[in-house]
């Protein structure tokens, strides 16, 4: 008598039984618990499992050549020792299988409390225990004797509560399997982006390296073509140099003649002037001066002498050549129009 007042002051036995009927571990109710001996706490198999494989990661199954193994309760911390077998060599606790059973049937039988329970609208004293399969809306036993459903096909509330329940579940994990479908397409799409940004770059590195290169090359002709240019201009500079210091050398000597035949030309006296005793050798100079008066036999330069017109170089193969660079075909795609072709042929 006095249990039950202690009970019924609790106000909640089954909740006190559910607390009994929790695994340590997952925090949910039993699965197939089973006992830890000795200390006789109760797990779920998957759960002792779990902890198992966590103190002995070597241990592989129970066909292992590994003896066995140990680990602790979680409860009370004792070391428990198992065989070759595992958790499996645990034994199943029955007793607590068949509570849990027993609980989950009361509970789904036993009625809602006061306020908890959806009543009818149409009688108010009838609680909703049917479900319209025809109006596809929950309703009463009195609804359908002698209600608006009468005509109307019904199911047990329950059956229709579970059946759609588990369809709500089921939905639950397509749409959780969808969101990590979605996530991993995600996540590729993040990691080819990356990917492309890293092989954009890499590719602009050999790209400006190829240029910078091709840029050397022709400084390097460059300065080949302008050393050809300043060494034909050196040789081209030094012979008209050559030819200017003899002309004037010869105009210099020209020059003095020319005031030896004067100062002979100035002489009165024919004798004189025909022996040569007069004050200028007039004779001695006559065959110069006539030899000078022919004109000097120097060399000259040639009409054009002075261009540079050979070396014009020209560059508009070059600049075409420029224009029509352009990126190289991937060879997948010239395998895949070779693949479409053979397809055709086929």
């Amino acid at each position: 008598m006095d249990v039950q007042a202690g009970i019924l002051q609790d106000g909640s036995p089954m909740e006190s039984l559910e607390k009994q009927l929790i695994c340590p571990i997952c925090l949910e109710m039993f699965s197939k618990p089973v006992v830890i001996l000795p200390c006789q706490h109760n797990l779920c198999r998957k759960c002792a499992n779990d902890v198992f494989q966590a103190a002995n990661p070597y241990w592989q199954s129970r066909g292992s050549l590994i003896s066995g193994g140990r680990f602790r309760c979680p409860s009370c911390r004792h070391e428990v020792l198992l065989d070759r077998h595992g958790v499996y060599g645990l034994q199943r606790n029955l007793l607590v299988e068949n509570i849990i059973d027993i609980y989950k049937q009361e509970c789904s039988s036993r009625p809602l409390k006061k306020g908890e329970q959806p009543m009818c609208k149409e009688h108010e004293d009838e609680r909703i225990n049917i479900y319209c399969v025809t109006c596809e809306v929950p309703t009463c036993s009195m609804c359908k004797v002698f209600g608006a459903h009468k005509d109307c096909e019904v199911a047990p509330l329950q059956t229709v509560f579970q059946g759609q329940k588990t369809e709500l579940n089921n939905c639950i994990s397509m749409l959780v399997a969808g969101n990590d479908r979605i996530q991993t397409i995600i996540s590729q799409l993040e990691d080819s982006c990356q990917s492309t940004e890293e092989n954009s770059e890499a590719a602009k590195r050999e790209l400006c390296a190829r240029f910078d290169a091709l840029a050397a090359l022709l400084e390097e002709k460059k300065a080949e073509l302008l050393q050809r240019i300043s060494q034909e201009q050196a040789d081209k500079t030094a012979f008209i140099q050559s030819l200017i210091c003899q002309y004037k050398e010869q105009l210099e000597k020209s020059s003095r003649l020319v005031e030896t035949a004067i100062q002979a030309a100035e002489e009165t006296g024919g004798a004189a002037f025909l022996m040569g005793t007069g004050t200028h050798p007039s004779m001695l100079s006559l065959p110069r001066i006539v030899e000078a008066s022919k004109g000097g036999r120097l060399d000259k330069i040639e009409q054009g002498y002075e261009s540079m017109d050979a070396f014009s170089v020209s560059l508009d193969h070059l600049t075409e050549a420029v224009h029509a660079l352009d990126f190289d075909p991937a060879e997948e795609d010239e395998e895949y129009f070779d693949g479409e072709e053979e397809e055709v042929e086929e």
